[in-house]
């Protein structure tokens, strides 16, 4: 019997990939459009973005609500991997703690319509708010203590403070397209920059 059932294991180990393919395509494309048009914009959009159809997106999140968390846990793992990764390959701690700076800026744009897709399930935001901070508060700490440490940026600068920071300057960004975040968040970094003084 198990000899029988081997050959059935590689076409469906194939299927279950090629379905987890789509999955990140379309987590992918919505996290993109989400960006650029918010949480509200057309299912179409996404669609076109990952190459599938809305049968597609609606097999793998039958409400937006769905869509939205998918991608917000996404968006947290990709950052959480993305930390360690500019670390090893950046020039300078300070340069990878910037770059990783604007991915989390990207997320945050897309966070800040996940209350209003979840209005009915608060219990669920606080446990979406509680895995953000499991998982990437360490992440923030170690590039920054990696700066600290090779001098880079003044120490005492706590992750979550640095977060929240970077947080509260990128609520105005869905509410007047004017308002660009990142020029303020890029004279945060500055502020923190260590400014050597000769003795």
């Amino acid at each position: 019997m198990p000899a029988e059932n081997q050959p059935g294991q590689g076409p469906a180990r194939t299927k279950r990939a090629d379905a987890l393919r789509n999955q990140q395509a379309l987590l992918d494309a919505a996290a993109a459009v989400f960006v650029t048009s918010g949480v509200d914009a057309p299912i179409r959009e996404i669609a076109a973005g990952a190459g599938v159809g809305l049968g597609t997106i609606y097999r793998h999140f039958p409400t937006r609500a769905d869509l939205v968390v998918a991608v917000y846990r996404h968006q947290v793992e990709a950052c959480a991997e993305a930390g360690p990764s500019l670390l090893g390959s950046a020039d300078a701690p300070l340069a990878a703690l910037r770059q990783w700076v604007d991915l989390f800026v990207d997320f945050l744009v897309t966070k800040h319509g996940l209350a209003n897709a979840m209005q009915s399930d608060s219990s669920g935001f606080e446990a979406l708010h509680t895995y953000f901070l499991d998982r990437l508060v360490p992440v923030c700490a170690q590039l920054l203590d990696a700066a600290v440490d090779a001098g880079e940026i003044r120490p005492g600068t706590h992750a979550y403070e640095l977060m929240r920071g970077i947080g509260n300057l990128c609520i105005g960004r869905d509410s007047d397209p004017r308002y660009d975040p990142r020029r303020l968040v890029e004279l945060l970094l500055r502020g923190m920059s260590e400014v050597r003084t000769s003795p």
